[in-house]
């Protein structure tokens, strides 16, 4: 993907109400089937007994943000592995945060539509698996020994800014850039065998029913985007680029640091600069970005927000 592609300079007329209506319709038939054969429940799926070898790592050792900086050389092995949990770890709680976000705005969107669409009932779907992830994750945290799943003050500020103001589009926005990069991180922990059986099993689950979740938010945002006015194009393509920072910042709190024995604020700075870990922000942003692109959100005009947050090269 080209770091500042530009939209197309010839998009396509908005549909007819109808055809809209009836496309919605046959997405939501396709993701109900879906979501019929292929939901699972974490609970029962998830031997959650099983003991937590803390010589396993949980993320491949080069995607932990202090991989490679001075603070990795001095952890031990075991060190390295207990930090690659406790990142995972804090990785779930940020998922519980966004995940409680975009379920309040999955309700709203429900609750001005009607009932009887497929299209709404596979959002209530969608609440219903957002449901098990959340405790699914939960469940994570309390087996690896993490001590907290409350998001940091300033995201616990944003939800509830978020709430306030009820931007739906935001939320299927939000929602796309959030699923895909968690997809992207979570499909190379499925691919490897060698990591901790159990955060392996709970990214399996999230990366099934994710897939429904973003084939859901995409449409919905590509018709919310084709009727917005340009004055709302340009605060919305900001406003965007900030939530996408917090979210992936959130990804480490600073609790994930002070565990290992280090001062959270010189850990911070170490990723920060860490090309190991911006090359990781980078893959996993990636395809989200490629989608906004494609529809005008990301432009050159807005590339250096993404940029600033480790988003793009």
């Amino acid at each position: 993907m080209s770091d500042t592609a530009a939209p197309s300079q010839h998009p396509l007329p908005p549909l007819p109400a109808r055809q809209r209506n009836a496309d919605r319709e046959l997405n939501a038939a396709r993701l109900l089937r879906a979501s019929a054969k292929h939901s699972h429940d974490p609970l029962t799926e998830i031997d959650w007994s099983a003991p937590v070898d803390p010589d396993h790592y949980a993320l491949p050792a080069h995607r932990v943000a202090l991989y490679g900086t001075p603070l990795w050389e001095r952890l031990d092995e075991r060190g390295r592995a207990r930090l690659s949990t406790h990142q995972f770890a804090s990785t779930t709680a940020a998922g519980i945060w966004f995940e409680l976000v975009l379920m309040e705005g999955l309700i709203r969107h429900v609750y001005a539509g009607d009932l009887t669409t497929g299209h709404a009932q596979y959002a209530l779907t969608e609440v219903a698996d957002e449901c098990r992830h959340s405790t699914m994750f939960a469940r994570y945290i309390t087996a690896t020994g993490y001590p907290s799943a409350r998001p940091t003050r300033r995201a616990d500020r944003l939800g509830k800014l978020h709430f306030l103001l009820n931007d739906t589009t935001m939320t299927f926005a939000g929602a796309i850039f959030v699923e895909e990069f968690t997809d992207a991180m979570q499909r190379e922990m499925v691919r490897d065998e060698s990591l901790q059986p159990l955060a392996r099993s709970v990214a399996r689950i999230h990366v099934v029913e994710e897939a429904r979740h973003i084939g859901y938010a995409k449409p919905e945002l590509e018709r919310r985007w084709a009727a917005m006015s340009p004055a709302r194009r340009a605060v919305f393509r900001r406003a965007l680029a900030l939530l996408a920072r917090q979210a992936v910042d959130e990804v480490v709190h600073p609790r994930v640091y002070a565990l290992s024995g280090f001062d959270p604020a010189e850990a911070r700075r170490a990723a920060e600069a860490n090309p190991h870990w911006r090359r990781a922000r980078i893959d996993w942003a990636r395809k989200a970005l490629e989608f906004f692109a494609e529809l005008g959100i990301l432009t050159p005009a807005t590339a250096r927000a993404w940029r600033r947050a480790s988003l793009l090269p």
